[in-house]
């Protein structure tokens, strides 16, 4: 009876994965990025490489942008296991608060994505290989040095400081993956467009966790630099995003930069008409219509060289 209860058990593990996804790592909103900022990327980094480079979305394109769909996916269950005692306290109908996914269940799904990312990216390079394992180490890194000083996990701005470079390491990723496959000719100008991926992302981050409420125990940006002050702080990520965009595409970046009207209506909204969450919904179409554009604008860019 015992191992007929094992296997029921382990045949509903695939279906309580997947709500956990559904529910945690909404593949409308994660899925479309982590697409968007691969195809962006790489669109971008061929349309500033020399006169050789003659990049197309291909398989290689596909594998890299599954690889960090699937590093988010893996992020956001090392997040969920980290704060666990955080959400008991504050959370209490989260996923693995409840019992809807036990913490071995997590760390098995954890390891399968490992797998499934070193296979893929076997096909396409073994630096490739090595760049996304990274990605994924770094994020179990994070576990241990909060264990090791709990006040890194406890101080916000501290905290984004050491968390910040496994999207930096995405990035880097997809680069030198890229180049690797002789697609492009890289540059110094690798160095500004990943500034820009990164400020784009960061006024994102900044955006959902700036209210005006206030709560000591929240992890709100707004609690440490107040309401005003994480919302400027936003709005100038967003405007450095846009200013690199046309540092290094010159009057193409003049499409993308369009997209600063998103910010800055989130910013009325937030400071001029108090809206509670008046930042998140302006700061997620920058992120998609920014993306979108600087696709379009590199990809055109590339065709008129």
């Amino acid at each position: 009876m015992a191992a007929l209860s094992d296997v029921l058990t382990a045949s509903r593990v695939p279906a309580r994965l997947g709500r956990f996804v559904l529910r945690m790592f909404r593949p409308q909103i994660y899925v479309t990025y982590g697409v968007l900022w691969t195809l962006t990327l790489e669109g971008s980094a061929e349309a500033l490489s020399g006169p050789s480079s003659h990049w197309t979305p291909s398989g290689a394109t596909v594998v890299r942008a599954v690889s960090v769909v699937l590093a988010l996916l893996f992020a956001r269950m090392v997040d969920e296991q980290k704060d666990l005692e955080y959400d008991r306290r504050h959370h209490p109908d989260r996923p693995l608060v409840t019992g809807a996914i036990t913490v071995a269940e997590l760390r098995g799904a954890m390891a399968l994505i490992t797998v499934l990312v070193v296979v893929l990216n076997a096909l396409v390079s073994a630096l490739s290989v090595l760049l996304i394992l990274l990605a994924l180490g770094y994020t179990l890194f994070l576990v241990a040095l909060e264990r090791w000083s709990p006040r890194i996990g406890e101080a916000l701005i501290a905290n984004l400081l050491v968390s910040y470079p496994v999207q930096l390491l995405l990035s880097v990723y997809l680069y030198v993956s890229l180049l690797t496959s002789d697609a492009i000719d890289g540059d110094g100008r690798a160095a500004p467009l990943m500034a820009m991926f990164a400020c784009a992302f960061l006024q994102f981050e900044f955006a959902r966790k700036t209210e005006w409420r206030r709560d000591p125990e929240a992890r709100l940006y707004s609690e440490v630099l107040g309401p005003r002050g994480s919302a400027a702080v936003c709005l100038a990520l967003a405007v450095g995003a846009v200013a690199l965009g046309l540092l290094l595409f010159g009057t193409r970046g003049l499409l993308p930069a369009l997209s600063i009207v998103f910010p800055a209506l989130g910013a009325w909204r937030f400071l001029v008409r108090g809206q509670p969450s008046g930042l998140m919904l302006p700061a997620m179409g920058f992120v998609l219509f920014f993306n979108l554009l600087c696709f379009y604008g590199s990809t055109a860019l590339a065709i008129g060289r």
